[in-house]
């Protein structure tokens, strides 16, 4: 009885996620990418038509250097949402990740994850669970990837929001002890994603010494889910909530310090196809973006397609402008860094003038 509890309070608890992203303000302020500049080159040398965005990730074939990140499932109102997603990836060649599968496994919504792989069979598709989760039972890794027939798992690292949820699971002893050994089991690919406050150099390394394969720094500047949970809260419990809202490390930043570490997935404010682009030139080999596809994703798969397709043909006015013929290119780009950005790395000790002409891991 316990357990099925635990399966309905989570799916309810996935719905107040839903209803408060698209009816209230959740995203947080700066990704950096304000204070990152790519350099206009007034002759390309190149024609638009030669520009090729295809790009290899974790072995799979992606026509464009961008997913949808893990947005939901584990209630009924998520099926349509994952259906319409993985619809659109599919035709358009591209990838997803599915949201925490907890709730399937507690006895959730299991259709409105598995919907996934079922409209998208071609497509690369994430597993996602917590890091709590995986710590509590590193088994439930396989059982995620199995349930999706995933082509790789992400370990989601959200100890923002469990801080701020009020039934949120506020422990990480053993976790490096966990992810080492679900990359030792695991058939697949694994990757350690943050949501929204950003990720680190040292973590990054440590992370790679235990067989992870990549990382989603999921920096500041997109959702907040601090913000998110603060409309769950009452009393000064919701204060806490807001006065955290703009935690953590921008985006851009984060890029910067793991990108020579692992491959780096960009996620965490990018909202079109410059900022993709200013990701893709400070290291990053993919982009993803969740919030603007959760309303577009209710309106039909032509309406996700339609801002899949922005994105892509944005990516690809900043390449032709910067000369680049490929993904890889645009990662040889000089840019310039400024404002907070340049203060920020300059404290950590980079040197930024150098950083502005190579950053380039092959």
């Amino acid at each position: 009885m316990r357990k099925k509890f635990r399966g309905v309070e989570t799916s309810k608890r996935k719905l107040d996620h839903i209803e408060i992203c698209l009816n209230r303000k959740v995203e947080s302020s700066y990704t950096g990418f304000e204070d990152v500049m790519l350099i206009h080159k007034s002759i390309p040398e190149i024609d638009f038509e030669e520009i090729d965005t295809v790009v290899e990730f974790l072995g799979k074939r992606l026509s464009a250097p961008f997913l949808i990140a893990s947005i939901t499932g584990g209630h009924p109102k998520a099926v349509e949402i994952n259906k319409n997603l993985a619809l659109a990836v599919e035709e358009l060649g591209l990838g997803m990740g599915v949201g925490s599968q907890r709730a399937g496994m507690e006895g959730g919504d299991l259709e409105s994850f598995t919907v996934v792989r079922d409209f998208a069979p071609n497509a690369f598709i994430y597993a996602n669970i917590g890091l709590p989760q995986i710590i509590k039972d590193v088994e439930v890794a396989e059982k995620a990837v199995e349930m999706i027939d995933a082509n790789a798992l992400a370990i989601h690292l959200n100890y923002l929001q469990e801080a701020i949820q009020p039934e949120g699971d506020k422990f990480s002893r053993n976790a490096y002890d966990a992810i080492e050994e679900v990359c030792k089991s695991l058939r697949v690919p694994v990757i350690v994603k943050e949501t929204g406050a950003g990720m680190v150099r040292d973590i990054a390394l440590k992370l790679k010494a235990v067989g992870v394969s990549a990382l989603d720094v999921g920096g500041k500047g997109g959702t907040s889910f601090s913000a998110v949970e603060s409309y769950r809260c009452e009393g000064y419990k919701a204060e806490i909530g807001r006065d955290f809202w703009d935690w953590g490390i921008p985006t851009a930043y984060s890029i910067v310090e793991c990108y020579d570490v692992l491959p780096v997935i960009a996620t965490g404010g990018i909202r079109n196809g410059l900022d993709l682009a200013k990701a893709l030139a400070l290291g990053a080999v993919v982009g993803s973006s969740a919030l603007p596809f959760l309303k577009r994703a209710l309106e039909g798969v032509e309406s996700v397609m339609e801002l899949l397709r922005y994105y892509i043909d944005g990516l690809k006015v900043s390449m032709f402008l910067t000369g680049c013929r490929s993904c890889k290119d645009l990662r040889k780009v000089e840019i310039f860094i400024s404002g907070r950005l340049k203060d920020w790395l300059e404290v950590r000790g980079y040197d930024v003038s150098k950083l502005c002409i190579a950053r380039v891991v092959e």
